[in-house]
């Protein structure tokens, strides 16, 4: 099989993709949890937002696709909204407490999510087209983004962030439905 090459710019999207890939799975794995989900969801969360900020900040320095800067300047501004919130929330949400078994469910099922959406930005097809890139990146990211908010608000958490996460839900399927149409376009 014939190893794909890329040009310079490409390769160097590439490079800082993997290495901010790289920040923020390690960030999310090595977050300290309690017996919070709302805690354990938001210290886990930020480092996500953050690696779609970096991403977006990323192609942004790259792209000329009008579209694709709208939707990466879109993730720039609402996440980076979206993580000053949660860190002002974190100790008030931190003494909404759970039992055991939600714990215990919440965490199975966030593993889940995370293992799959970590595989998919990983083995996302590159392209010498690195708006093609992103969006295949970006796509997974959103995904597991909403799966794990889906996750959270299954159980018993602190109300403010419930309503950041329902937000973060309609936010996150609109840019994955802009990214899926940027994607046929250019397909």
């Amino acid at each position: 099989m014939e190893k794909c090459t890329f040009s310079t710019v490409t390769q160097k999207y590439l490079d800082s993709y993997a290495g901010i890939l790289d920040t923020m799975t390690g960030t999310m794995n090595c977050a300290k949890e309690n017996d919070s989900i709302s805690y354990n969801f938001i210290v886990k969360m930020i480092p996500h937002h953050q690696g779609a900020i970096r991403i977006s900040e990323e192609l942004l320095r790259y792209t000329t696709c009008i579209p694709l800067q709208n939707i990466a300047t879109e993730i720039v501004v609402t996440q980076t909204k979206e993580t000053e919130e949660m860190r002002k929330m974190l100790c008030g949400c931190a003494g909404y407490r759970n039992d055991g078994q939600s714990l215990c469910g919440y965490r199975r099922q966030y593993g889940i999510i995370v293992t799959n959406m970590f595989s998919r930005m990983r083995s996302a097809c590159p392209d010498n087209d690195i708006n093609i890139s992103y969006i295949r990146q970006m796509i997974p990211h959103h995904e597991g983004g909403i799966a794990m908010c889906r996750n959270a608000m299954r159980f018993s958490i602190c109300p403010q962030l419930r309503a950041i996460l329902k937000e973060a839900v309609k936010a996150q399927a609109k840019g994955i439905e802009e990214m899926k149409k940027l994607l046929q376009c250019k397909a």
